[in-house]
């Protein structure tokens, strides 16, 4: 059983004007994470709601003696392989802790949280 997850939002949207007809941009990102992953080393964990609506998509990637990292305003447009690299890096660090420097290419233009791991 995989120690690591990344949490993603399914019904983030990012206006107030989403049609009823089309799935939410968050439905549409995690299905895109879920068609990407190869691995069963990270778990994908579909959520109702992060709170952080007004900042459209958000994942956030959490584990045991980790700090937790929030991504939030990202779009679907090559997200999904983004996020992924970067659990590869998460998942590969002991600590958790990813260089700014080694973030993939699309995430450093997210809003960005790193949440200190809770107990060590």
């Amino acid at each position: 059983m995989p120690k690591h997850t990344l949490f993603v939002c399914q019904s983030c949207h990012p206006s107030e004007d989403h049609p009823d007809d089309r799935p939410a941009d968050g439905k549409v990102l995690l299905e895109q994470v879920k068609a990407q992953l190869q691995s069963d080393a990270l778990k994908v964990q579909p959520v109702r709601c992060l709170w952080d609506c007004y900042r459209a998509c958000v994942v956030a990637f959490s584990a045991t003696d980790k700090p937790t990292y929030l991504f939030s305003s990202l779009s679907t447009d090559e997200t999904a392989t983004a996020l992924l690299e970067f659990g590869k890096l998460y998942r590969d660090r002991k600590t958790g802790n990813v260089p700014w420097k080694q973030f993939p290419k699309v995430l450093p233009d997210v809003s960005v949280a790193k949440i200190p791991a809770v107990g060590k």
